[in-house]
């Protein structure tokens, strides 16, 4: 059986660009450090995400917020 490697871009829904980044949070309050580590999209009927980290956090919370400016790259 043969096995295909992906980049990691071509998780993302073909031609949408997303409407969420995906952030590790470690600390609190203004001592707080933010990590982006992917980028979500809207699924079409609006009941979920679909969601590309390009690391793991495994400290700290993960916080989903919403793009705030649409041309800035996820």
């Amino acid at each position: 059986m043969e096995t295909k490697l992906t980049e990691a871009n071509d998780n993302k829904p073909k031609g949408k660009s997303p409407t969420h980044v995906i952030w590790q949070v470690i600390g609190e309050g203004d001592d707080a450090r933010w990590i982006r580590v992917g980028a979500g999209w809207e699924n079409r009927d609006g009941k979920g995400m679909s969601l590309r980290f390009d690391a793991y956090p495994v400290v700290g919370r993960t916080v989903i917020r919403e793009l705030s400016d649409p041309d800035q790259k996820a």
